[in-house]
């Protein structure tokens, strides 16, 4: 998806259309679930008593191309205006997979 670097839009501070600069918003960054004193990483060494399994099952694993999963991530946009020097979001994210900006 191609997306101008600067667009004209309504600002929700100024109450008028301004040129806004625009800038994705990124994933952020997962927390790894084998991190020190994690409930996941005691589980996975036995330590923890209690019912249910242990995350080793006897199948095997579900096939890739059997797993339901999406393909593309909603991408969150962050305009910026250019007169007041405020910030804000889209109402809804679009789901692409790449966003250029030209």
């Amino acid at each position: 998806m191609k997306k101008p670097k600067a667009t004209n839009r309504f600002c929700p501070f100024c109450k008028k259309k301004t040129n806004h600069k625009i800038k994705q918003l990124s994933t952020g960054i997962k927390r790894g679930t084998l991190t020190r004193g994690s409930l996941t990483r005691m589980k996975a060494r036995g330590a923890l008593p209690g019912m249910g399994n242990k995350g080793r099952g006897s199948k095997p694993p579900i096939n890739k191309w059997k797993r339901k999963t999406k393909n593309t991530k909603k991408a969150v946009f962050i305009y910026t205006c250019q007169t007041c020097g405020k910030a804000h979001q889209s109402k809804k994210g679009l789901r692409t997979s790449k966003v250029v900006f030209e």
